[in-house]
């Protein structure tokens, strides 16, 4: 009978893991033929169609560039929407990073509604990266807008707020387009919400994963709106710590309001040329939609005024339903369900405990934390030495997601005889407090489990026969969230980083080890058998696999490369995993990965190209008044300008076309500071520098062209259908030095 009670709660929580899976896998795409005034995937698909036309890269600055423009520019006209371009050269500094971005880049804007005052404001970006289509992103986005309009159209809209749409261009290279648009007055004058629509990935719900600070009002706003819920403030806590940026981090910089969409489904398509209109999902793509028409319309009528106010913690459930509260409230409501749980112990206490017990009890899920997060890690690491690859489950994870599943159920199994009465809710209130004071986004999942279980323990304290009953609907919380929290983590990262897997399944699991039954010995030992030998062999079983295949290949760049500073000519293929046998034996490259020339971001392995066969970029150099001024001369195939300042310079500010910044004083952290012009008019740009140093100095001087030369095809030729470029993509990159005196 113990047996049977502890496979049933196993299974509980692959049914939660399954729900969580399949809870945002609706609505169903709206028909062509549907009312003109309802969101149609089916007709922004068919827009979708229409604005990618061949479906070629079209990064900033490009001939294709210019031709998706000009189809969005024909659809907007279709609709009977006003719109202009606005051509700028613009900068976007990474304060993180030593790093500027800058390129010339031109911004669609339409007026969509007329109305008084401030903007509702439906944003996305029209560019791609070079090695990509760029179908979901994030031409999904610009679909969605251009069905939206038509949508707002056909309601005869009669807002109270102007609704602008803006397009941008550039943001792959920065946030570029973005950066033009509020660099401009006018532009930035007259916003008033953003709506943003990204995409990291080609499937998957639409989540509300970022807002502008204060957001509770929006929170209100979004749950009374939209259809269908996918979103948390863990999400918005998370992000504000990533390096990921998109165009509304630049709006909220600026102090504006905004709301933030993306899907992150099949990450494997996201940037490279799978990111093709035939992969994206149409279920995502309706879900985009309804989530950008319902707020379009909610605000409409909708005090801006009104917006702004508190944070909100939050966190929806299957998609059904959003519980939130004001975030001044999670830390008192902390505090009090941890006492109502204390005294639900106490009151249903049987027995006493010695001190031992007592620690063994108090310390369990710390240890089964981080028994959990040792056995990820050991799984993981098995499939690594079986596969030779650093993502032996990439293309194919359901083996090594089964051995994680194992082997954090066998760790519980294994601790959970630690604990001699329910400690697991204890715990809970107590790391709801701590994270209501140092993440409070993260609040909700602690918080809201712990409320439901300090009602029900301490109603059930006195009650022995009801009291399993209250284990069982306060654990029911707490799986939906963590083990919901599970499919969703390796939806965003797969299974390479196990504690995204095993730490979200370890709480999941902790509700309901109050409900775990006492096991024999033999019962025990066998069970741990089970779950650890199963758990070995399906790691080895993810190793055995291919880890990557056609549809989730390795993101695998090859660049030709002439360092005119050592004079010699070089190929360099991306060191993510061991290089393709087909590509290696294509050329000599190096067993092992180096960087490729000094201040490279990434490894590569390296092989011989032959001789030299292009001249170099060059700059013509002017000083005045302690001023360098370099006006550069790239070649007629130059896509990008590269130019390294080394930190012995002592850059104190820098201009480039007419653009003037001061160096942060995150950038003294570095050895070096990136400047990257990185449209084709760069070719041709001007830098004028404020160096500190009176020492000579020597700096980098670098041109990318795009794709690699005619004599590089047959290393393209000899990479595999189970690896393909990304980001970039394939360049040639020629470097050179400028020595100043």
């Amino acid at each position: 009978m113990s047996w049977i009670r502890v496979t049933g709660l196993a299974l509980l929580a692959v049914i939660f893991w399954f729900a969580g899976r399949a809870a945002y896998d609706r609505p169903a795409p709206v028909a062509v033929n549907a009312p003109a005034t309802e969101f149609s995937a089916m007709r922004a698909d068919a827009t979708l169609a229409r604005i990618l036309g061949p479906a070629r890269p079209h990064p900033a600055g490009t001939p294709e560039n210019a031709a998706e423009r000009g189809r969005i520019l024909a659809e907007l006209a279709k609709l009977g929407v006003k719109a202009t371009t606005y051509t700028a050269f613009a900068c976007n500094p990474a304060h993180r990073f030593p790093v500027v971005a800058c390129g010339t880049v031109t911004d669609i804007i339409a007026d969509v509604v007329p109305g008084q005052g401030k903007a509702i404001v439906l944003l996305a970006h029209y560019d791609s990266v070079p090695a990509g289509p760029g179908a979901a992103d994030d031409a999904s986005g610009d679909a969605t807008i251009l069905e939206t309009i038509r949508a707002l159209k056909a309601s005869g809209a009669r807002s109270e707020h102007p609704i602008m749409a803006v397009f941008t261009d550039g943001e792959e290279y920065g946030l570029l387009g973005a950066q033009a648009f509020l660099d401009n007055p006018g532009y930035r004058a007259r916003v008033g919400v953003v709506i943003n629509v990204e995409a990291r990935g080609s499937t998957g719900p639409s989540l509300l994963f970022q807002t502008s600070p204060g957001d509770a009002k929006l929170i209100d706003l979004y749950a009374k709106s939209v259809k269908q819920y996918a979103t948390s403030s863990l999400y918005d806590a998370i992000y504000r710590f990533l390096p990921n940026d998109t165009d509304l981090t630049l709006f909220i910089n600026n102090g504006l309001t905004g709301y933030n969409f993306a899907f992150v489904g099949t990450v494997a398509d996201y940037h490279t040329p799978l990111d093709t209109r035939a992969n994206l999902s149409l279920v995502t793509l309706q879900q985009h939609g309804d989530n950008m028409l319902a707020l379009a319309r909610a605000l409409e009528h909708t005090d801006f005024a009104r917006l702004k106010g508190g944070d909100a913690i939050y966190a929806d459930f299957f998609g059904t339903i959003l519980p939130r509260m004001p975030a001044g409230w999670a830390l008192p409501l902390s505090i009090a369900a941890f006492l109502m749980i204390v005294a639900s112990v106490y009151l249903a206490s049987r027995q006493s405990m010695n001190w031992r017990q007592k620690l063994s009890t108090i310390s369990m899920p710390l240890v089964l934390l981080i028994g959990t997060t040792i056995a990820g890690f050991a799984l993981h690491y098995l499939a690594q030495l079986v596969s030779g690859m650093p993502e032996p489950a990439f293309a194919h994870p359901l083996a090594l997601r089964l051995a994680f599943a194992l082997g954090v159920f066998g760790t519980v199994l294994l601790i959970a005889p630690m604990a001699t009465r329910p400690v697991t809710w204890l715990w809970f209130a107590a790391l709801a407090i701590v994270v209501s004071i140092f993440l409070t986004g993260f609040a909700p999942y602690f918080l809201f489990p712990a409320l439901v279980a300090a009602v029900l323990l301490l109603a059930s304290a006195r009650m022995p026969a009801f009291r399993p009953w209250a284990l069982l609907i306060s654990a029911l919380p707490a799986l939906a969230l963590w083990i919901g929290f599970v499919a969703q983590g390796e939806m965003l990262m797969g299974l390479q980083v196990p504690p995204l897997f095993t730490v979200p399944a370890t709480f999941g699991l902790l509700a309901l080890i109050p409900l775990m039954p006492e096991l024999g010995k033999a019962e025990w030992r066998a069970g741990l058998g089970i779950c650890f030998g199963g758990a070995i062999v399906a790691a080895v079983i993810a190793g055995l696999q291919p880890a990557y295949s056609a549809t989730a290949p390795l993101r695998l760049n090859i660049n030709y490369i002439e360092d005119h500073i050592h004079s010699h000519a070089f190929w360099a293929a991306d060191a993510r995993a061991p290089l393709p046998p087909p590509l290696r034996a294509a050329a000599k490259f190096g067993l092992k990965p180096e960087k490729p020339y000094p201040g490279a971001f990434t490894d590569a392995y390296l092989a011989p190209a032959g001789a030299m066969r292009f001249a170099p970029p060059t700059a013509q150099v002017t000083q005045q008044n302690g001023r360098v001024t370099l006006h550069l001369q790239g070649s007629a195939d130059a896509s990008q300008m590269y130019l390294v300042v080394p930190k012995a310079a002592g850059l104190a500010a820098f201009t480039i076309n007419g653009k003037h910044f001061t160096a942060p004083v995150e950038w003294a952290k570095g050895d070096q500071i990136l400047i990257g012009c990185t449209t084709p008019d760069c070719r041709n740009a001007t830098i004028t520098l404020e160096l500190s140093s009176k020492k000579p100095v020597t700096l980098g001087l670098a041109e990318r062209r795009a794709g690699l030369p005619p004599f590089g095809k047959f290393l393209s030729t000899a990479r595999p259908k189970t690896a393909v470029p990304s980001q970039l993509g394939e360049g040639t990159f020629i470097l050179a030095s400028v020595k100043l005196p």
